[in-house]
């Protein structure tokens, strides 16, 4: 791509962004100048990075109704300083009630998780998502079609990172103090846009091994 390419695909973005102020000024909801004071969304979504997997459109929201962190593979990992304060502020300020951890089938973080060839520093995260398959080699070795294979992964991956999040204090202090916090997990389907629930849902600590459930 060459100097000429590069400024017209800016400048398509300044076209994009003409349209939208376009919009913006011609509703007439009074919706956008109620959102320049403030958010008060109801839904984190943490969600992969991929372009094809917006939450606004999956999740038919409007703008200010979701709050999003995204990352590879919708990774929920403890030591995340930038996950951790994206939660922190949604549990405790903005007072959400539900968070979803959405992955979704073709994710490509998964599958190269799956493989033994290099990428770069991107290999650092991937390791996570390996600990979820040693977690679970041996139902995953039994999938002979690569593709089947990835996506059971990828389901398996969101219920791991669901645990991950119920597991933090955030969250378990939130339920301690009476916060209505349930949160789930979802696999997209990119193909149809279906958003899939995994029946993966936890509203409290009850039945968790104690090592985990905080008092």
């Amino acid at each position: 791509m060459g100097q000429k390419e590069l400024e017209t695909g800016f400048n398509q973005i300044l076209e994009g962004n003409k349209d939208w102020m376009n919009f913006v000024e011609k509703d007439t909801t009074g919706r956008f100048q109620q959102l320049s004071k403030g958010q008060s969304p109801e839904i984190l979504w943490i969600g992969c990075a991929d372009s094809r997997v917006p939450a606004n459109e999956l999740t038919g929201k409007k703008p200010g109704e979701v709050f999003v962190h995204r990352n590879i593979a919708n990774m929920c990992v403890h030591s995340d300083m930038s996950m951790l304060a994206v939660l922190d502020y949604a549990v405790n300020v903005l007072k959400v009630k539900h968070i979803i951890v959405a992955g979704h089938y073709g994710c490509g973080g998964v599958a190269a998780s799956l493989s033994s060839q290099q990428y770069g520093i991107i290999d650092n995260w991937l390791c996570h998502i390996k600990d979820v398959y040693r977690l679970h080699a041996e139902e995953i070795d039994q999938i002979q079609d690569v593709e089947e294979k990835a996506n059971k992964l990828v389901e398996l991956n969101v219920k791991e990172q669901v645990f991950n999040l119920t597991s933090t204090s955030i969250v378990q202090n939130a339920w301690k103090n009476g916060a209505d916090l349930a949160i789930h997990g979802m696999v997209i389907n990119i193909g149809t846009g279906q958003l899939i629930d995994l029946d993966t849902t936890f509203t409290n600590n009850e039945g968790m091994a104690k090592v985990f459930a905080y008092k």
